[in-house]
């Protein structure tokens, strides 16, 4: 993905934006697509990368592959991997994983009620 230029109005923007509250940048990071369905995913029991691909069949290897890059950097997920033949690599929320996907729950539940969300 191509880098956004430091200078542009947008990213100024967005910079003023996440150092006034750090919520508008985890706004920014939930706001990928697929990141919070994945984290969904690892939340029921979907741990491994070819379950998660079967549950969210459009998603391309390479946006899953990015977006667990994202969750594990972002200490939302960790990921094991065993040296076994074949390889075997299983993700499992952190504490603030689970912390975070019971908010969003919530957000979900809470979204229901707002007539004609867009």
């Amino acid at each position: 993905m191509a880098e956004r230029k430091v200078n542009s109005s947008n990213y100024q923007n967005q910079a003023f934006l996440e150092s006034k509250c750090t919520l508008n940048e985890l706004l920014v990071l939930l706001s990928r697509r697929w990141f919070t369905e994945i984290l969904f995913c690892i939340e029921e029991g979907n741990n491994r990368f070819s379950g998660i691909k079967e549950e969210l069949s459009p998603i391309t290897d390479h946006i899953l592959a990015d977006r667990l890059k994202l969750l594990e950097k972002n200490t939302l997920i960790t990921r094991q991997h065993f040296q076994e033949v074949p390889p075997r690599v299983v993700y499992t929320l952190t504490k603030k994983g689970e912390e975070l996907c019971a908010l969003l729950e919530k957000l979900c539940d809470f979204s229901g009620t707002i007539p004609n969300i867009c």
